[in-house]
């Protein structure tokens, strides 16, 4: 990255100093440690503050899936980048509930075994660095707002629409979490009351109209002998993803040109819905189902105009940091460890 980034008020000098995290003295280190649990990768990063990292590795997320086997492997991919190196803290974005102020994960939709684990205190006890959590939407909005399209800008509402749909909003710094630390669940915001049934038990969810699974399940069931997205999956729907479905609507398939638009239209619903209640100076939107096409930002725009009030104005914008930003985030989260206060 080139820009000049803006840091959260609270990073003071924890790079460049010896600090004591509870009963330990840690030693003089700048380097930060970043991980990142999602839903089908995870990934792991170290930078020393110059705005790019000095480390990256990438790993798929284990199967068969459990909490032991997903800390086992990034416990892993963290020791061999930091190669016997101390870490001054660590940053996690995890993709599922997560109470920050305890830096303890809740549950894990997808895996078994996350329930009420404290992870920070995992990491601490395994790699003798203080570390702080949050989930992965919240992460992806601090890494935006700090490093990324959210700069120079008050208020900042991230929104990832990939594997699921999730957001997070910074304001001035912050990132509010709300009274449950439930807040920015767009992606469980009803936009269709008649529409297909969510993994959460609402109908028509923006994530179950949205996100690029959901519509790799509905384009399964509709897709036509001979189209252009029977002709890519080579007649097999089973072989069917979000991309896919994609590239088969920048060949002209009704099914997939639908599901697009359907996609775009409830995330612009939520975004309008958001805008109207919250009114953010920006919303920056990230994941592989931005990937779709202009003609999916098109419906966006349009659909969060038609549904914010008049006097609203509406500023989306495409996430920067691309997958990175809970990477990022992650780091912004690391940096506040040493003053006790959350970003």
């Amino acid at each position: 990255m080139t820009q000049t980034h803006r840091l959260c008020p609270c990073v003071a000098s924890l790079l460049y100093s010896s600090q004591t995290f509870g009963s330990k003295q840690l030693p003089v280190s700048n380097l930060i440690l970043a991980l990142d649990f999602g839903g089908t990768k995870f990934a792991a990063a170290v930078t020393d503050n110059r705005d790019s990292w000095i480390g990256k590795d990438l790993m798929p997320a284990p199967a068969p899936a459990s909490a032991q086997a997903d800390y086992a492997g990034m416990l892993a991919m963290a020791r061999k980048l930091l190669a016997g190196r101390q870490a001054a803290a660590i940053g996690v974005s995890f993709g599922g509930p997560v109470d920050a102020a305890r830096n303890t994960v809740i549950l894990s939709h997808h895996v078994p075994g996350w329930e009420q684990v404290p992870l920070g205190e995992w990491l601490q006890r395994d790699l003798g660095a203080p570390a702080a959590i949050d989930n992965d939407a919240n992460a992806g909005a601090l890494g935006e707002y700090t490093y990324g399209a959210g700069q120079n800008c008050s208020s900042v509402f991230y929104i990832t629409v990939s594997t699921g749909v999730g957001g997070g909003l910074v304001a001035n710094g912050r990132v509010w979490h709300g009274a449950n630390g439930m807040a920015g669940e767009i992606g469980h915001m009803q936009v269709d009351p008649a529409g297909p049934l969510c993994l959460c038990g609402k109908h028509g969810c923006v994530e179950r109209l949205a996100s690029g699974p959901y519509m790799a399940a509905d384009a399964r069931t509709q897709m036509t002998s001979g189209s252009a997205l029977w002709v890519l999956c080579a007649g097999e729907a089973g072989q069917i993803t979000g991309q896919l479905v994609a590239a088969a609507a920048t060949r002209g398939d009704e099914v997939a040109i639908r599901l697009i638009e359907r996609s775009a239209t409830a995330l612009g619903r939520g975004i309008g819905n958001t805008a109207n209640i919250i009114n953010p100076q920006r919303f920056v939107v990230g994941g592989g189902v931005t990937k779709a096409g202009s003609r999916w930002w098109q419906v966006l725009q349009a659909a969060a105009r038609a549904t914010a009030l008049p006097e609203i104005t509406i500023d989306i914008a495409p996430a920067q940091l691309i997958d990175d930003a809970p990477l990022w985030g992650a780091v912004a989260l690391a940096k506040a460890v040493g003053t006790g206060h959350q970003p």
